[in-house]
């Protein structure tokens, strides 16, 4: 299953944020199981940097970038989802839409997010990290 990860579950593991740390940190470990593929954007790592270097300075956040990197896909920020965004009517947050238009360009099944009503438009699942728990590890 390819699941996409938004920029806020990726804050939370790159910044140990509890409680939700609990559950992203073993949703982004799915990363190396067989039966998960994870994506994220170039946008979603451009936005969890940003909040890393701010907890941790610049050089440890460009590790903590560089390891994620390492065990997780990167769906594309294309010029077609840029447009796509902007022809939807019902998008009205830009920076959702591109990150929506990039997990689906991917093909991903799940978006996961702690903002699931960011994605009132999307065609694809939207969960956050305990109810893909729930309903995805737990059977």
């Amino acid at each position: 299953m390819k699941i996409f990860l938004d920029a806020n579950v990726l804050v939370s593991v790159l910044n140990k944020e509890y409680p939700l740390f609990t559950y992203s940190s073993r949703i982004l470990s799915l990363a190396s199981h067989p039966k998960f593929d994870v994506y994220t954007s170039p946008l979603c790592l451009a936005i969890a940097f940003y909040f890393a270097e701010k907890k941790h300075k610049s050089q440890l956040a460009k590790q903590k970038i560089d390891l994620l990197c390492q065990h997780i896909k990167i769906a594309p920020n294309s010029a077609m989802g840029v447009f796509d965004t902007l022809v939807n009517k019902s998008i009205h947050d830009f920076e959702d839409g591109l990150e929506y238009y990039a997990a689906d360009s991917a093909g991903c099944k799940c978006i996961i997010t702690e903002d699931i009503e960011d994605f009132y438009f999307a065609d694809i699942e939207v969960l956050n990290c305990q109810e893909f728990f729930q309903r995805h590890l737990m059977n």
